[in-house]
């Protein structure tokens, strides 16, 4: 591979860029209520976000105790698309840190990418409404490919797509999909545990935890440095 394509960071979304839970449970929450079911509150999210909106109404029907067949989730689903597309972000934020970070990885050289199991759609609606959309050299989301995480080629088709150096990538996010989807495609993970995840992300051994985006510059050179698949030592990095 050409020295001459740049490195990159490529960045999941929910739960890593951004904190979305509290609109995708209340676009769930319409649907529930509409089926007779109660509102999940906002503290499920953990257990319920993070594998897509298909995952999301099976697990929220599994919660209320509602059998739910192939037919009526592909109904719901459908149904959750266009109600969640009509507000993504209202009660959404990015995560504390997370421009200065975009800021001083552009800075350093880094190609910038977002690849998400999210639909497209509201991929772009969301980077959109933070008005971060032109920092990513590509955005990829559930729908960009015929491949979706964790295919590790949904990663590797995001870095061909934004022009960049797949020997000198590393991935950020928060659950074991990217850990997973990063480490079939032999690239380094840097995780955040404030996400969406099941078990506590360091469980997973993902190749570095950051406490905040103010360290993941730092992290990026620390897991790079070391070369993809070096066998960094794995390790707690410091809100610096």
């Amino acid at each position: 591979m050409s020295t001459s394509l740049p490195p990159i960071v490529v960045f999941d979304l929910d739960g890593t860029l951004a904190e979305t839970a509290p609109d995708i449970m209340r676009t769930l929450n319409v649907i529930l209520e509409r089926e007779g079911l109660p509102a999940l509150p906002l503290e499920r999210a953990r257990e319920l976000v993070g594998a897509g909106a298909r995952a999301l109404i099976e697990r929220g029907f599994r919660v209320s105790g509602r059998p739910l067949d192939d037919e009526m989730l592909e109904r719901l689903f459908e149904d959750f698309l266009l109600i969640y597309a009509q507000d993504v972000a209202s009660n959404s934020f990015l995560f504390d840190g997370v421009l200065g970070a975009l800021d001083a990885l552009a800075a350093d050289g880094y190609a910038l990418a977002v690849c998400t199991n999210k639909p497209i759609l509201h991929t772009r609606l969301i980077l959109d409404h933070f008005g971060i959309s032109q920092r990513f050299a590509a955005v990829a989301g559930r729908d960009s490919f015929p491949f979706h995480k964790p295919d590790p080629r949904h990663l590797t088709l995001t870095i061909e797509a934004a022009g960049a150096d797949p020997a000198r990538a590393v991935m950020i996010g928060d659950s074991r999909t990217d850990i997973a989807t990063a480490r079939a495609a032999g690239i380094p993970t840097i995780c955040v545990p404030f996400g969406y995840t099941d078990v506590p992300i360091e469980t997973l051994e993902p190749d570095l935890v950051i406490q905040h985006f103010d360290a993941l510059p730092e992290a990026v050179r620390q897991v790079l440095g070391g070369g993809a698949g070096s066998g960094i030592d794995r390790k707690v990095a410091a809100h610096s």
